[in-house]
């Protein structure tokens, strides 16, 4: 995987091959942040990257500038590969092994963008629960957006918060914002 953009452009990392995870490709990711680009200007905003796995989205952010950025995972494998490349990187990202689901209940913290990498093979019910817990507990700030990246045999289309969906390739990324979507 690569860093596309900001003080790290075009940094490869490789991550241990030991690690449970299918990180977003460099296609995808790079797609995804064109997208935000123009909604964000990134040194301004605060991420939480659930699902983090190596951390690719979190660097990425970090990389455009990011300084509030704060990642979950239940893998201590990931988590301490994380703060190895964010140390070495110099990037300030804030690592909290936990299961994704405890962690939505319990913070009261708010974020203008949460990112959530789940395992493609979870069912719809996880994936809507996600959403559930982010906006139940009203984690996003007024502007603020959830993004899921899901294999495209997941459906939110009949989702009343999904404001848009774009697929790249086999990644499709389903946004949802903090007002009910006008779906008619």
């Amino acid at each position: 995987m690569r860093i596309i953009s900001g003080i790290h452009k075009s940094k490869r990392i490789q991550a241990p091959k030991n690690l449970p995870v299918r990180p977003t490709t460099d296609m995808a990711k790079e797609a995804l942040f064109n997208i935000l680009n123009n909604l964000y200007y990134f040194d301004d905003i605060s991420v939480l990257d659930l699902f983090s796995g190596t951390g690719n989205i979190s660097y990425e952010f970090g990389s455009r500038g990011t300084e509030n950025i704060t990642a979950v995972d239940v893998h201590a494998g990931c988590i301490q590969f994380i703060n190895t490349t964010a140390k070495s990187l110099d990037l300030s990202i804030t690592t909290i092994k936990s299961d994704v689901f405890n962690y939505l209940e319990k913070t009261n913290s708010k974020f203008d963008i949460i990112f959530a990498d789940a395992p493609y093979e979870f069912e719809l019910a996880l994936f809507e629960k996600i959403v559930a817990l982010v906006f139940d507990n009203n984690l996003l700030t007024e502007e603020g957006i959830l993004v899921i990246e899901h294999s495209k045999q997941t459906d939110f289309k009949s989702h009343s918060r999904l404001s848009y969906q774009k697929k790249y390739g086999g990644n499709m990324f389903s946004f949802f914002e903090n007002k009910e979507a006008d779906l008619e």
